[in-house]
């Protein structure tokens, strides 16, 4: 007890004050890297799960709840509307800066699919006019994974404007969101865009991507240990601290 006061009277109050907001402060950081274990942990088991399931056939079924099967394969069937397809910029093959090219696949009944159909050099493309180039004729087939779009921007990125009625459409936008774009185009489509399957070969722009994804579960454990040893060296550790200072001025 005679710590205790010690440790909450004048002399000491605001280092113990400190220090309990520290060992707070270490053992929120510690259960916040929990939750990202478990945050982790449950994008591997959903990515395990929609890697292996069938590929989904948009031209002969669209389910509700498409965004619940984002990394998921699926095939479509359809005709590229190169009049209404967009850029993304600030995307990169390799170390050369350039676009994506993101363009909607109407499909024969329902609902468009938005196809990023990869990268292209920056060079010579900072106009629609440039894009023909990378025109396909007729009917294709797409198959690729079923990616969602972010709907706000990384922390520092610069977010796309929310259009208005009437203003004139973009034709470069920062990030694939699918809910802004889809206001500049005369049909629905779908909650998911297409990333084509990648063919290590395939060096013709447009150049399909999709992300390395990495099944770990990361650091966020051994973080969290050591959060909650910083906590328990703080708080533990102080009273022995107080102690000897007080046993040293006696």
């Amino acid at each position: 007890m005679k710590l205790i006061r010690a440790m909450f009277s004048r002399q000491w109050m605001l280092a113990t004050i400190l220090v309990l907001a520290g060992g707070a402060l270490c053992v929120r950081l510690g259960i916040w890297q929990l939750d990202r274990l478990e945050q982790r942990r449950a994008f591997n088991l959903h990515y395990t799960a929609m890697q292996s399931a069938a590929p989904l056939d948009l031209n002969a079924e669209t389910p509700q709840v498409l965004t619940d099967m984002e990394y998921r394969s699926a095939r479509a069937i359809g005709t590229y509307d190169f009049a209404n397809q967009v850029a993304l910029r600030n995307q990169y093959h390799g170390s050369e800066y350039g676009y994506h090219l993101l363009t909607p696949l109407l499909l024969d009944d329902g609902p468009a699919v938005l196809v990023d159909r990869g990268w292209i050099p920056a060079d010579g493309n900072d106009s629609p006019e440039g894009w023909s180039r990378y025109d396909e004729a007729g009917q294709v087939q797409v198959r690729g994974m079923m990616r969602l779009g972010p709907d706000k921007p990384d922390v520092g990125g610069i977010p796309d404007p929310t259009l208005t009625p009437g203003q004139a459409r973009l034709e470069f936008w920062n990030f694939a969101n699918l809910e802004r774009i889809s206001q500049q185009l005369p049909y629905p489509v779908l909650t998911i865009y297409i990333q084509p399957d990648v063919d290590a070969a395939d060096v013709t722009a447009p150049i399909p991507y999709q992300p390395e994804i990495e099944l770990t579960e990361g650091p966020h454990f051994g973080y969290a240990l050591q959060w909650f040893a910083y906590a328990s060296i703080l708080v533990l550790g102080y009273p022995f601290y107080v102690r000897r200072q007080i046993k040293e001025k006696l």
